[in-house]
């Protein structure tokens, strides 16, 4: 079934369930205004944030899809210090109007996940990447490596990833979210040629942050 508007992912249907709870209370009790007005107001703008449209997924081979929509904030040479190599990082900034669910940016088996639980840092700031709450997926990709990092957000430290060590992922395949604001850090082989620039907007899936070199 499809819907003219794309309906939240299921991980935040819970949530929908209680603004819309508190919803009816208000209305069938005649209950505070303001407190009825809040909890749509809270229900409206949850049901847009954590909708889940289908995107089309770019065809060609040695690509790095972007793993979350929003802005890229940097590209530079960096240690990956969950694969324990000399990689590229593109980061990229998620903000409170984008969408939050996270989505592979290639194919691949999961090597490794690791979380580590960090401090509640302003997700613009480099520390993040080092400091803050964050998962992190090691994927092995037609013989190389591929590190998407999940950093939890400044206003609420909310991090979901629902696959393990061994899963297969398919480019486009959603994998885990964020709740309101975060930013997602794609370390990728040194040779790796970026196909965007700092200040760019990006979508999940649709844009290609880079190519692949053959290992």
């Amino acid at each position: 079934m499809s819907f003219p508007f794309p309906l939240p992912s299921r991980e935040n249907w819970p949530f929908l369930g209680v603004l819309l709870l508190v919803c009816l209370i208000a209305l069938a009790w005649q209950g505070p205004l303001v407190a009825g007005a809040l909890a749509l107001a809270g229900l409206v703008v949850h049901t847009v944030y954590f909708r889940d449209p289908p995107r089309v997924i770019p065809s060609q081979a040695g690509v790095v899809l972007s793993p979350a929509d929003g802005r890229i904030v940097r590209i530079e040479k960096a240690r990956d210090p969950y694969a324990n190599r000399d990689a590229l990082r593109i980061s990229v900034i998620m903000s409170l109007f984008n969408l939050h669910a996270n989505r592979a940016s290639v194919d691949g088996v999961i090597r490794q996940v690791e979380y580590i639980p960090g401090q509640l840092l302003n997700t613009d700031l480099d520390t993040a990447s080092r400091h803050h709450e964050r998962n992190a997926l090691v994927i092995e990709s037609n013989g190389q490596l591929v590190t998407l990092v999940q950093v939890a957000g400044l206003i609420a430290r909310r991090i979901l990833c629902w696959v393990k060590p061994g899963d297969t992922l398919t480019r486009g395949q959603r994998y885990g979210l964020i709740r309101f604001g975060a930013r997602v850090d794609v370390y990728l082989p040194p040779n790796a040629v970026p196909k965007v620039a700092p200040g760019d907007k990006v979508s999940a899936t649709t844009t290609i942050l880079a190519t692949l070199n053959k290992a």
